[in-house]
């Protein structure tokens, strides 16, 4: 396995320095992004880049746990996971439920980063 470079957050916590991000148009088959995520984490990427509007958080999610059964990681805690916010949940009534539904697609607890994804609410 390669050895990704990271740098340590004023948090303490380790941030990969080179991730892999989702985003792709056309989407691919959701059996297609699982299994090259997985291709990736085996190859040691931690870094991984995913956003509601994309429609890839529940492939992420099913390699993360292909993953952890698989023994390519030892825990979630290894992966550095990031979404984004759709700007038609930009209110403030809709962040939370936004960031939930994210986290159920993706079947975690937390995600490391989430972020705005454009800044203007629709």
């Amino acid at each position: 396995m390669a050895r990704i470079p990271d740098a340590t957050l004023s948090s303490g916590h380790r941030f990969p320095l080179i991730g892999l991000g989702t985003g792709v148009e056309p989407l691919p088959p959701p059996e297609q992004v699982t299994s090259t995520i997985l291709d990736a984490i085996e190859v040691g990427y931690r870094l991984f880049d995913t956003a509601a509007a994309y429609g890839t958080e529940q492939s992420l999610g099913a390699a993360i746990d292909e993953a952890l059964r698989r023994g390519l990681i030892k825990n979630r805690d290894e992966l550095f996971i990031t979404s984004k916010l759709r700007s038609a949940d930009g209110h403030p009534d809709l962040v939370l439920p936004a960031l939930r539904k994210t986290l159920q697609n993706l079947g975690l607890e937390y995600v490391d980063l989430y972020l705005i994804h454009f800044p203007v609410s629709f």
